[in-house]
C-alpha cells in the first residue's frame, strides 16, 4: 500500500510539473503557438527547446526533453532527498572536501547558528562588516533563484548593486524565510579574467557507468555570470557556458539558453572565452572522481565546483540531476550515452 502511494504522489508530482514548468512556463524565444503545442504536447519540450535545439531543421527524436528531465530526477532515490537540500549536502560533503562555510540559518522563523544559538539579526549586520563579503541563499531551491551577494565595503552595505542602510538590511533578512549565510569564496584568476562580477563555477556531471558500473565523469561545462545575472552565473538566469574538452580541459565558445547568440568573448569584459585552459584540470578530474566514490548510493551528480584562488576545488552545490538543456547544446543525447543511461534506469523507453 505504502509503494503503491509513493508511485501515485510521484505520478501527481510529475503531471503538475508538467503543466506548470513546460505548459504554462515564461519562454524566452519568440515561438509560434502551433510550434508550442507540437513541443510541449509531442514529447514534453519547451517551447523554448524548439529554437535552442533548431527542431525547425533537427529531428526533436534525437532530444531529451524537460520532462525527461524532470522524471530523471528520481534515478537517486531513495537517497536524492539528500541533494536536494543544500543545508543537508553540505553537511555530508565536509567530510570529503571543501565546501562555503555557512553562519546562520533562518527556518520557519527561528534565526539560528549552526551551533543552534539564537541569534539577533544584528549579528548578520556585524558578521558582513567583518567578512566583508558574504552570500545569502535559500535552502531548497535552485537554479541560483533567491540567491543574494552581500557586501559592505567603505561603510556600505550593498545586496547585489544596492546600497541598504542597516535598518533596511535587517527588514530584508526579516521578511524572508528559509535561508542560510555562507562564505563567500575568492575564485581563481583564470575566471576572474574571464569575468569578475560573479562567481563563475564549473558544472560538472559523474555518473555510474551502466556498463561498468564504475564511476565516470561523463560532461562538464564552465558557467559564466553576465551583468544580466549578477550574482549568479546559472545559465537558466541566461548565464553563459562553455563546453569543457573533458582530456585537456580547455572551454569551448560559450553560448546562452536564452539566446542563439554564440560568444568567443565574453559580451561585458571582452575577454577571452574560447580556448582558455582550466589550471590543475587532471587533478580536479582525479578528486571529482574520489568523490563520486564517497558516495556509492548516488548513481548521478551534478557537481557545482567552484576553482579557488589557490588552484584547490571547493564544491558550491551538489545536485541529484542536471537540465539537459546545457548538455544538448552541443547535440542530441537521446541516442548517445546520456539516453542509454536514462533508459537503464527507466527514465525514457525509447
Amino acid at each position: 500500500m505504502i509503494v503503491f502511494i509513493k508511485k501515485c504522489t510521484k505520478k501527481l508530482k510529475l503531471f503538475v510539473l508538467y503543466w506548470t514548468r513546460i505548459v504554462f512556463v515564461k519562454n524566452h524565444f519568440n515561438c509560434s503557438v502551433f510550434k508550442k503545442i507540437r513541443a510541449n504536447f509531442g514529447g514534453g519540450f519547451l517551447a523554448d527547446q524548439w529554437i535552442l535545439y533548431d527542431f525547425d531543421h533537427n529531428d526533436k527524436g534525437e532530444y531529451l526533453s524537460e520532462f525527461d528531465w524532470y522524471r530523471s530526477r528520481y534515478i537517486n532515490e531513495p537517497f536524492d532527498f539528500l541533494l536536494n537540500n543544500k543545508i543537508a549536502a553540505a553537511e555530508i560533503l565536509k567530510q570529503y572536501v571543501r565546501v562555503p562555510e555557512s553562519y546562520m540559518i533562518k527556518n520557519k522563523g527561528f534565526l539560528t547558528s549552526f551551533d543552534s544559538e539564537h541569534m539577533e539579526y544584528e549579528a548578520a549586520v556585524d558578521l558582513l562588516k567583518q567578512k566583508g563579503e558574504l552570500f545569502i541563499k535559500p535552502y531548497g531551491v535552485g537554479k541560483g533563484n533567491g540567491v543574494n551577494i552581500l557586501i559592505y565595503r567603505e561603510g556600505k552595505i550593498f545586496v547585489d548593486q544596492d546600497v541598504f542602510t542597516e535598518e533596511e538590511f535587517i527588514q530584508f533578512l526579516r521578511r524572508r524565510d528559509n535561508w542560510f549565510i555562507s562564505e563567500s569564496m575568492k575564485q581563481h584568476r583564470y575566471s576572474d579574467d574571464i569575468y569578475d562580477q560573479t562567481v563563475n563555477t564549473i558544472r560538472l556531471i559523474t555518473l555510474r557507468d551502466i556498463h561498468t558500473h564504475q564511476f565516470k565523469i561523463f560532461f562538464a561545462v564552465q558557467r559564466i555570470g553576465t551583468s544580466a545575472t549578477i550574482p549568479v552565473d546559472n545559465g537558466s538566469r541566461g548565464g553563459l557556458v562553455a563546453k569543457i574538452d573533458l582530456e585537456t580541459g580547455t572551454l569551448s565558445e560559450a553560448r546562452c539558453l536564452h539566446s542563439l547568440d554564440v560568444y568567443k568573448v565574453h559580451p561585458d569584459s571582452g575577454a577571452p572565452i574560447e580556448g582558455v585552459k582550466i589550471p590543475g584540470w587532471d587533478k580536479i578530474k582525479e578528486e571529482m572522481l574520489a568523490l563520486a566514490n564517497k558516495m556509492p548510493y548516488m548513481h548521478f551528480i551534478a557537481w557545482d565546483i567552484l576553482v579557488t584562488e589557490d588552484g584547490g576545488i571547493c564544491i558550491i552545490e551538489a545536485n541529484t540531476s542536471s537540465g539537459v538543456n546545457i548538455i544538448q547544446l552541443w547535440g542530441g543525447q537521446r541516442h548517445d550515452e546520456l539516453g542509454d543511461f536514462y533508459r537503464y534506469h527507466k527514465v525514457i523507453k525509447k
